[in-house]
């Protein structure tokens, strides 16, 4: 599979409706994508910048239009990922814009663009490229459990939730682990993982039947060159509407290790409110219980989000308190380094 510079080297992105608090996908690909951003479109915000709301990621300007960015761009890319996958209205005016320039289109959403007779004119019309990060390969094997056969240390990150920053501490363990001279790859799951690495397979977007092979050939073809594999975790083991793909990353992938990952401030499932989240040391539990029949793991650490917690004695001691709970260390990625996990890993 291709680079990410397949998009190009200069992106804007659109956030409409999802800037600041709800653009994962931008705010991934701003932290690890390899491009350099030219406009971040979000209508809310123009005018402002981005270092504004993310002092610690790379700057950009926000306009409220793409007519408004007069710099060269080679792509456009959908930063914001609603639940459902679902194209928002709003956003046509500027993906038809985008292709008339000749840009290409980066989208991770389930709605596929190219599918969508307007643009799918536009990108023939303009000589541009629609890229479906969501879409899988045509053939995808059953899984056979060859997984068990890579030599690399395989790491799994889990969750006890969806969006509880299982693609950042992938990125940072493996930027870290890379730092102490060790081979590392990255097998991304999720549209954000892939645009940010170039290649993967989304997984939910793949047919339940096939969805532990797909983790499975990922693991095998990207473990062959390296020694230590970080597995992008997908939703939750129990979460009431996701399960499923964390199943089948966690049969497929077959990880030596597990990192089970949590947002302190979280008390309630996302999209399902009503619905508490049951305490972490059981996650631990059913994780390696439910993994135990195929292929044994273990919990090598946590990784717990703190970015809602501003006193900073508030948020050691809520590691501290996370750590004691699931029993393995732990650290806040961001605000910590993974330092810990890479310490019990080695």
């Amino acid at each position: 599979m291709a680079p990410a510079s397949r998009f190009g080297d200069r992106i804007a992105i659109l956030a409409h409706g999802g800037y600041p608090d709800n653009g994962k996908t931008m705010e991934g690909v701003m932290r690890y994508g390899d491009y350099e951003i030219a406009a971040v479109l979000a209508h809310d915000h123009a005018g402002s910048r981005t270092r504004e709301s993310f002092p610690d990621l790379p700057d950009a300007p926000i306009w409220a239009t793409m007519d408004d960015v007069t710099e060269p761009v080679d792509a456009l890319l959908i930063g914001v990922a609603p639940v459902g996958g679902g194209i928002d209205d709003r956003w046509r005016a500027d993906i038809v814009r985008a292709l008339e320039r000749g840009c290409d289109v980066v989208s991770g959403l389930h709605d596929q663009l190219s599918e969508d007779p307007e643009f799918a004119a536009l990108a023939a019309e303009y000589d541009a490229t629609i890229h479906e990060l969501r879409e899988p390969p045509s053939e995808l094997p059953v899984a056979s459990g060859i997984a068990e056969e890579v030599d690399a240390t395989v790491v799994l990150t889990v969750g006890t939730d969806c969006a509880v920053g299982k693609m950042t501490t992938t990125m940072e363990l493996a930027a870290a682990a890379r730092e102490r001279g060790i081979s590392t790859g990255v097998v991304a799951t999720g549209q954000t993982g892939i645009a940010i690495t170039g290649r993967g397979i989304a997984i939910d977007r793949v047919q339940a039947d096939f969805a532990a092979g797909a983790a499975e050939q990922l693991v095998v073809e990207i473990g062959a060159n390296h020694d230590l594999l970080v597995v992008e975790g997908q939703a939750s083991i129990v979460h009431p509407a996701f399960a499923a793909d964390s199943i089948a990353l966690l049969h497929g992938a077959r990880p030596d290790y597990l990192v089970l990952c949590h947002d302190a401030t979280r008390e309630s499932y996302h999209n399902f409110e009503p619905v508490p989240l049951p305490a972490a040391d059981r996650y631990v539990e059913w994780y390696t219980s439910i993994a135990d029949p195929i292929s044994p793991t273990e919990l090598l650490g946590g990784a717990l989000d703190t970015s809602d917690i501003d006193e900073e004695a508030a948020a050691r001691a809520a590691v501290e308190a996370y750590e004691n709970q699931i029993g393995a260390p732990a650290t806040d990625v961001i605000r910590y380094g993974p330092g810990p996990l890479l310490d019990a890993l080695e």
